[in-house]
């Protein structure tokens, strides 16, 4: 008779190391499709080939998951940068930024994100949490600014300069106005390095 040195077999089947992704991959697309009320937890396991068990192993509700779903997609299409320069830094965070306002799917999930949150108050938490990770991220490249020397000011509001921009985005993603061109980035940033460097 065969052993296994004392450990109990496994039971049932391997962990899927591909499922969390295609489940938030799928759950952003049904999102943009139907928006939140049109988006159910049956659809989106059948969509990613997995069962709804999957899903509620790895998020406890449909709010959950959507949130999750949607910050992953944000930190995925515009990620922290540290370049060595503030200016270096923002330049690629601004240039990630408007490719991704700049496409049917950036400009889609802007305003489902407007639209959610003013219908349910669990997404306006969601992206309150959002921009302030985004404000934390961009606090520490100015303390990294100024740890290597740069002469950034003691005004210098990370608030702020996370708000102003996101402000235009979705006041032309609302309005239809045209989206600022990638190649807008470096004018954006030269307004905002007035702003913070002495």
């Amino acid at each position: 008779m065969g052993t296994n040195n004392g450990e109990r077999p496994r039971r049932g089947r391997p962990r899927d190391p591909d499922a969390e992704p295609r489940i938030r991959r799928y759950a952003v697309q049904l999102l943009l499709e139907r928006g939140f009320d049109g988006m159910t937890v049956d659809d989106v396991a059948e969509a990613a080939g997995v069962g709804k068990a999957t899903i509620y192993r790895r998020w406890a509700s449909k709010e959950l998951l959507a949130n999750d779903a949607m910050a992953q997609l944000f930190d995925i299409e515009i990620p922290d940068a540290d370049t060595g320069s503030i200016a270096g830094d923002l330049l690629r965070v601004y240039r990630d930024a408007l490719v991704f306002v700049n496409s049917k799917e950036g400009v889609a999930l802007i305003r489902l994100a407007v639209t959610e949150m003013n219908r349910d108050e669990q997404f306006t938490a969601f992206y309150r949490s959002f921009l302030q990770r985004r404000i934390a991220l961009t606090a520490d490249a100015l303390e990294r600014a100024r740890q290597r020397g740069e002469p950034i000011r003691p005004t210098a509001d990370p608030v702020l300069m996370v708000q102003w921009l996101a402000g235009v985005l979705i006041l032309r993603a609302m309005t239809g106005e045209q989206m600022p061109a990638v190649e807008d980035a470096e004018h954006l940033v030269s307004m905002t390095m007035r702003c913070i460097v002495e």
